[in-house]
Order: C-alpha cells, then sequence, then structure tokens
C-alpha cells in the first residue's frame, strides 16, 4: 500500500477540533454537500482523536471527522465526513487530512477503515482510490435524497 505525500507546504495545520472550530466546519459542510450534518452532529465528536481540522492562515481550510469502534471484537475505524472549503480545494488539504486521520485511527488500534461515498462523488472515490481504499460494495439509496453509496475499505499496518 503507497500512500500519497501532500503537498500543501509549511502553512497548513492539522489539529483536533476545537468547539470554537464548529461554525467554520459547519460552514464548509453546508458548501459542500447537499444534505449537511447539522452543528450538533459535529458537537457529538468534539473530543475524538480523528476529528481533525486543517487551518491555514487563521482559517479552517477543511476537516474530518472519524472514530474507532469494536465489531466483532476489532477495532474497526470509521472516516464519517471529510470536506474541504472550495476556496482551498486542489492544494492536497483533503490528503493531509486523510493521512493523518489513518495515522490516528491506527494509533487507537483500528486494523480496517471503512467510509461510504456518494456514488456520484468521483473526486473523492479517486482520493480514496488513491490511498488504497477498496470499494466492498454499493448500498441503495443511502443518502435522504436516494442516492445510492458505496462502502469502500482499506486494511492498515
Amino acid at each position: 500500500m503507497t500512500t500519497p505525500v501532500p503537498d500543501v507546504g509549511d502553512e497548513v495545520t492539522v489539529r483536533p477540533a476545537e468547539r470554537a472550530d464548529l461554525l467554520a466546519v459547519v460552514r464548509i459542510e453546508n458548501e459542500s454537500f447537499p444534505q449537511p450534518w447539522p452543528y450538533d452532529a459535529f458537537e457529538r465528536f468534539l473530543g475524538e482523536p480523528a476529528f481533525l481540522v486543517a487551518e491555514t492562515d487563521g482559517v479552517i481550510a477543511g476537516y474530518v471527522v472519524a472514530d474507532v469502534t469494536q465489531q466483532i471484537g476489532r477495532a474497526l475505524g470509521h472516516v464519517k465526513d471529510i470536506a474541504v472549503h472550495p476556496d482551498y480545494r486542489g492544494d492536497g488539504i483533503g490528503s493531509t487530512l486523510l493521512s493523518r486521520s489513518l495515522g490516528v485511527l491506527a494509533a487507537h488500534g483500528a486494523g480496517t477503515v471503512k467510509l461510504e461515498v456518494r456514488r456520484s462523488n468521483d473526486g473523492a472515490k479517486q482520493l480514496y482510490r488513491e490511498f488504497d481504499f477498496d470499494p466492498l460494495r454499493r448500498v441503495p439509496e443511502y443518502y435522504a435524497n436516494g442516492e445510492d453509496a458505496i462502502v469502500m475499505i482499506r486494511k492498515l499496518g
């Protein structure tokens, strides 16, 4: 497995999300998805080690929400949400956030990571393939608008 090395320069800092970041995270969510998560959904993940934000020049440019749960006696990582503000897309921030979150999930014992992606989201699917995620199955009508999801997984370690 190869993990791409993002090229975002020194001006990007990735750190755990804080309460003060939530409004910026919700704004990015609203600009990124047709059915965005509400504020309280993000609030519930505060304190999770893999709820990370990318900050550049004092601005939150992107975020990732991921966690580890136990399933059948094994730790499973789950990337639940990731987005980059439209002004910062194409700068490697999404790759940096995904890479950091995978490291955090591995450090917390996850041997496998899964995620769901809209069937129509070709850009996200390409990013996940670059990080060695493989499609596992299609979930019909997963999203509120009836769109299918593709479940993708990746082994860690």
